[in-house]
């Protein structure tokens, strides 16, 4: 009988539908306007940005600049879970008369 009672509770929170803040909602538009690769090439800048000033002696400001590119990194996956997956996605899947269809992408 617990058992039950606990499988009910945990169908019903998995149900349950989660929505976006509205701040979150417009980073996620905002972002998902940006081309994905934008953040791989803003991490390869600040590599090669961090490698530049590590020859020319200034070895703080090159670990400064090298730290920056996990970050465009992140920003990056974020970008891309924004638009496989994002509030986006589900809003406009639930609004009628929807015809787009969502399809995962091909790995």
């Amino acid at each position: 009988m617990k058992s039950e009672t606990a499988g009910n509770a945990q169908s019903n929170t998995m149900s349950s539908e989660h929505s976006e803040g509205k701040v979150a909602r417009i980073i996620e538009n905002q972002t998902a306007k940006l081309p994905s690769d934008t953040f791989l090439w803003a991490a390869g800048a600040s590599i090669a940005g961090s490698l530049l000033l590590q020859c020319a002696n200034q070895k703080h400001a090159s670990l400064f600049v090298g730290q920056w590119a996990p970050t465009f990194l992140i920003l990056g996956l974020y970008n891309k879970l924004v638009k496989v997956a994002g509030s986006d996605r589900s809003s406009s899947q639930t609004q009628p008369g929807n015809t787009q269809s969502f399809v995962a992408p091909s790995e």
